[in-house]
């Protein structure tokens, strides 16, 4: 079973129907306890850096969350929760997320039209299962004012450019994050949520 995690600020909606779309068993929950015990796991994110970690703080979510992803079993994070995983980030303030990958998240300092919404490409900084099929410089959809700046280059898997580039997806182990949406990147999204169904499947 995948646990989509719940926290009251998660995109549930349209990740529940991706991933139903992508032949995925899973449960939403807030509960500390069906984490503990799911196969797999995602964390999705829309709002505020700061009020996210609260939620999560709120929901008991913290720890369970960090121990999951030390277990090494697939984890997911999606636009915010990508950047949840970092050590602090910066929007109104500066916030501690959860420091499972060093590193900071901050606004982006170009001149371009922020936040960047739309389709732009990702590519490959590094072999990933969750993105086998997908090919280099594949569209996929953005909404976002800020970004992840990992201290350790090693765990981008891919970077895109806008204004200049930046980090667009981390990997480490088992663990994956997208700042792109794939529930709301058509074929390549559903093929990426298939990758890691798959992943959760041979863990």
């Amino acid at each position: 079973m995948i646990a989509l995690i719940d926290y009251g600020m998660g995109n549930l909606g349209s990740v529940s129907n991706a991933l139903r779309f992508a032949g995925c068993d899973f449960e939403v929950t807030s509960d500390p306890k069906k984490l503990a015990e799911a196969d797999g796991a995602i964390l999705p994110g829309v709002g505020a850096f700061g009020d996210c970690m609260e939620n999560l703080r709120e929901y008991g979510l913290v720890e369970p969350i960090r121990e999951f992803i030390a277990s090494d079993r697939p984890f997911l994070g999606i636009c915010l929760g990508l950047q949840l995983l970092f050590s602090e980030g910066e929007e109104m303030g500066t916030h501690r997320g959860l420091d499972v990958v060093p590193g900071r998240v901050i606004r982006f300092t170009h001149s371009l039209k922020i936040p960047q919404i739309g389709w732009n490409q990702i590519t490959a900084r590094q072999d990933c299962p969750q993105l086998e099929g997908v090919a280099d410089g594949a569209y996929v959809y953005f909404v976002h004012s800020y970004h992840v700046v990992p201290e350790d280059e090693s765990v981008i898997a891919t970077t895109t450019d806008y204004g200049y580039e930046f980090c667009s997806a981390i990997r480490r182990g088992n663990l994956f994050a997208t700042q792109f949406h794939p529930e709301k990147s058509s074929t390549i999204g559903l093929q990426i949520l298939r990758n890691f169904v798959a992943g959760v499947t041979c863990a």
